[in-house]
């Protein structure tokens, strides 16, 4: 196996864990498109959600505005040179309790457009050590970086948004090998004290430090 690439986390505040390769691998149920080390995260607040729970949320759509981690920064996770920006996809509505099965189903439409389909809008950086890595799903209009420029870690490289395949706003995070993600092989990752499980909130200062470690629930 590759060696992991160490990161740091690419959020400061409180989010969940969700899809992580330390629960099981292939993280996100596939290996397409270098995900099989794939990670979410989620932003929530201190009772672990990342929204208010109402009648409304369990039978409709709901604005991704309702959700306290839209518009959160993203940040560079390691040292690199931005080589890929996509920042044309607008933010769909978010999806919980039965909505989100009916969005399930159309899964395979959004597959079918390949990378775009499935990452919404992203950056991708190819890290100083070599492999590259794709932060996905951000706000539109968000990304203040370009292909070429020169990042380090804590950087700001957009905001957390709800484009791509996505049911609420959330970062996708993967390493691969090369840029091209058609033929890319997928690279494992890692953070200071390791991967964190699916359920395991991160708290991150604004320093980059761990402030909090905990257990929380996974939104609905």
């Amino acid at each position: 196996m590759t060696n992991a690439v160490l990161l740091s986390y690419p959020f400061r505040g409180r989010w969940l864990t969700q899809n992580s390769p330390a629960s099981r691998v292939p993280s996100h149920g596939t290996t397409l498109f270098g995900t099989s080390y794939a990670i979410d995260f989620v932003p929530v607040d201190n009772d672990g959600r990342s929204a208010r729970i109402t009648i409304r949320s369990l039978v409709a759509r709901e604005h991704p505005r309702t959700f306290i981690g839209f518009g959160r920064d993203v940040l560079a996770p390691i040292d690199g040179t931005v080589v890929a920006v996509y920042d044309s996809i607008p933010d769909h509505a978010a999806y919980r309790g039965i909505p989100s099965l009916g969005y399930a189903l159309t899964q395979s439409h959004r597959a079918r457009k390949g990378w775009l389909g499935l990452a919404g809008n992203h950056v991708m950086i190819e890290s100083d050590a070599g492999p590259v890595l794709a932060l996905c799903h951000l706000q539109l209009g968000s990304i203040p970086v370009a292909e070429g420029q020169r990042v380090r870690s804590g950087d700001i490289i957009g905001r957390c948004g709800n484009s791509g395949n996505s049911t609420e706003p959330h970062l996708h995070l993967q390493a691969i090998d090369r840029l091209d993600v058609d033929i890319a092989r997928a690279v494992p990752i890692t953070f200071d004290h390791g991967l964190p499980r699916n359920g395991q909130i991160k708290d991150i200062d604004d320093s980059g430090e761990q402030a909090q470690d905990a257990h929380g629930m996974t939104p609905v």
